[in-house]
């Protein structure tokens, strides 16, 4: 029987064991979509705001259920050396129009041939793994609109 899910779990009950709903990043940017847990479990969502890693979004006795993201491939530049070039780092990666996940002490952004000559060109060292990428609230026009200011459109 499919669950259909509107809104994630605000307090979960943090005893029941938890099963993990895998899905890809794009899929959790979307309002409406699908997926099964790892018992088989069917959900469909129909959300007013996406899920992120980590929410849990049903319960039973049993079972909490969580969204759990697919690790990607990403480059990583870490910030201990130069924490003070990360805005510019970003800048140059959002130049391309690519997104950028900022952490206390590493950027990500995708693995793309782009970004690695980009990194390449202004010397940057970087290093290529996979990790659960969430890009800024400045993504992919995450930015609430208002936000931009009147009739400003990019």
């Amino acid at each position: 029987m499919l669950q259909l899910i509107h809104v994630p779990l605000e307090k979960p009950d943090p005893l029941p064991a938890e099963v993990a709903l895998r899905v890809e990043r794009l899929t959790l940017a979307k309002r409406l979509w699908r997926g099964i847990a790892e018992d088989g479990t069917e959900f469909g969502f129909e959300l007013a705001g996406p899920l992120k890693d980590g929410d849990p979004f049903w319960q039973t006795s049993t079972a909490r259920y969580v969204v759990r993201q697919h690790p990607e491939a990403v480059v990583e530049v870490s910030l201990e050396v130069a924490p003070s070039a990360a805005a510019g780092i970003g800048w140059a990666i959002g130049n391309l129009h690519l997104e950028l996940s900022a952490e206390p002490t590493r950027l990500l952004a995708p693995d793309e041939p782009a970004v690695r000559q980009l990194l390449d060109r202004l010397k940057v060292p970087f290093k290529a793994t996979t990790a659960v990428f969430r890009p800024g609230r400045f993504a992919r026009g995450n930015l609430p609109t208002q936000e931009l200011g009147p009739g400003h459109r990019h």
